[in-house]
């Protein structure tokens, strides 16, 4: 199956689940996430109108970044603070941030290099964090206060990865974000599901679906 194909059947997928939840597939963003892909087929999604990318590793997204500057590319992956500068000159958006002290590294430098990257909380709701990282629940208003609605970070919203086969998960989130934005009185938008549970992440109001091996075929290792 060619790229194009694969792209037009996950496309296809998104506005039947929008459809059956009333939702306007425009407001749904399909993120490929790119990592392990060469930058030759992600140049080729670019030419079929994408224009973002998501990425697990600050090297690998950074070389990327760096040979196709007309690309903006998300760091999706687990950020640690010694690789913090280079996440914040090669990364549009860090969709990874969960904890406070990361937050005020992130702050930090990014004043000294003046630049602005929104942010998005990865939350962690289940237990999950040893393995997948996120921030917990209850420790969501250290993490807000340490971002402290810094102009150089925007909080743009809530990114987690759910366990497999958790029915409940995407409404947990969605409830979540609906409280968030209450209290912080913004908007946030919802990065949740990937190829195998688009249809119930899209009905619980994810706004970006990220996919990889089904977007871009087997990564090469």
């Amino acid at each position: 199956m060619s790229l194009a194909e694969r792209i037009e059947g996950l496309r296809a997928r998104i506005r039947r689940a929008c459809e059956a939840a009333d939702r306007d597939p425009g407001g749904v963003e399909l993120l490929p996430v790119s990592k392990k892909q060469p930058l030759a087929l992600i140049q080729e999604a670019a030419a079929l109108g994408f224009g973002r990318f998501g990425e697990n590793y600050v090297q690998e997204g950074a070389d990327k970044a760096a040979a196709a500057p007309d690309l903006a590319f998300v760091l999706l992956g687990p950020l640690q603070r010694n690789k913090a500068k280079p996440a914040l000159q090669h990364f549009a958006e860090i969709q990874s941030l969960d904890r406070p002290e990361l937050a005020e590294r992130l702050r930090h430098l990014a004043g000294e290099l003046g630049v602005v990257r929104p942010v998005w909380i990865q939350v962690d709701l289940w237990d999950e964090a040893t393995k997948l990282g996120g921030c917990a629940e209850a420790d969501l208003p250290q993490l807000l206060a340490a971002l402290s609605g810094d102009p150089h970070l925007p909080l743009r919203g809530l990114m987690a990865i759910p366990p497999p086969d958790d029915g409940a998960a995407f409404t947990q989130l969605a409830a979540l974000r609906e409280r968030l934005q209450q209290e912080l009185g913004l908007p946030l938008r919802l990065s949740m599901g990937m190829s195998a549970d688009l249809e119930a992440a899209v009905t619980a109001g994810s706004d970006q679906i990220r996919i990889g091996t089904a977007f871009f075929g087997e990564r090469r290792y």
